[in-house]
């Protein structure tokens, strides 16, 4: 079964899995609203599927996404929050905190939707996952990661912090703030070796290893996975996992609107969105590469 969560999703069942493709290739696969619900209801269809064991989070084109679509925010895009709340419209330049953490809660539960699912969920990480794209793939079971990919958050630096807050469950203390304060990006080796990463393949091989493994769990009965899952997960939440998603979705709004980010923000008009961000990350291009 071939079909389109939305025109930026795409979902396929074959071979005992369920595939869910980001669809957005010309944008880099960035997160918008479409793509994340699209996600969403993918999950939601493989996980009534009784022919889909496992399913594969995949990019189309050369990269997995490259996090949320910060141009359509920096053109005045406004995603509506997902409850109504009484009260008076906001004026310009207002800023609601409560609008703001029920916006990013509903984009946070989204993709805790891969958390929750009963099924594996595999993750197919190539080219670039940055910012708000680690908040939805660290949310999977299994990470497979190209050779040449990396991973990172960047809007560490300026503009975000974690909202599904995994980098620190799926790390230790050292490594979690390695990366964290930095926001420097993870080669695959380096993913590997630390521990958050399953496996790294060759890029051409990416996509064929990983769905052989996913094919694997048609093997292993539904409910002794779902179960599984269930209890390895657990362990997490209750290390106050959800408590950190709430503090991290909170803080992240905050860090939106400081007023170091409101003036990086509006660097984009002068100095365009690529400028802007090469001027973030170029002190830190060089960090990591120091002998140890």
């Amino acid at each position: 079964m071939l079909a389109a969560m939305t025109e930026q999703v795409l979902y396929e069942e074959r071979d005992d899995i369920a595939i869910i493709t980001l669809n957005r290739p010309e944008k880099k696969n960035t997160l918008n609203n479409e793509v994340i619900q699209g996600v969403a209801d993918g999950v939601d269809v493989a996980t009534k599927s009784r022919d889909v064991a496992a399913i594969v989070l995949r990019g189309a084109g050369d990269t997995l996404t490259a996090g949320y679509d910060l141009t359509s925010h920096a053109a005045g895009a406004r995603w509506d929050t997902p409850y109504g709340t009484k009260g008076p419209e906001p004026r310009e330049g207002a800023w609601d905190p409560v609008r703001d953490y029920q916006f990013m809660g509903n984009n946070v539960r989204r993709f805790m939707k891969i958390w929750e699912c009963p099924k594996p969920v595999l993750g197919e990480i190539k080219g670039w996952a940055v910012g708000g794209a680690t908040d939805l793939i660290l949310c999977c079971d299994l990470l497979y990661m190209a050779s040449d990919a990396h991973i990172g958050y960047a809007p560490s630096r300026i503009y975000g912090t974690p909202t599904t807050m995994m980098w620190v469950y799926r790390l230790g203390l050292e490594h979690a703030k390695q990366f964290l304060l930095t926001g420097r990006a993870v080669d695959a080796e380096t993913a590997h070796r630390i521990g958050l990463v399953s496996q790294v393949c060759e890029p051409d091989e990416l996509a064929a290893t990983i769905e052989t493994d996913a094919q694997r769990f048609r093997h292993i009965p539904a409910n002794q996975l779902a179960l599984n899952k269930l209890l390895i997960n657990q362990a997490f939440e209750n290390m106050g996992l959800r408590t950190s998603q709430m503090l991290g979705t909170f803080f992240d709004g905050v860090t939106r609107h400081t007023e170091e980010a409101y003036r990086w923000v509006e660097e984009f008009d002068e100095k365009g969105f690529r400028q802007v961000i090469r001027e973030r990350d170029a002190p830190w291009e060089d960090y990591g590469e120091r002998p140890r």
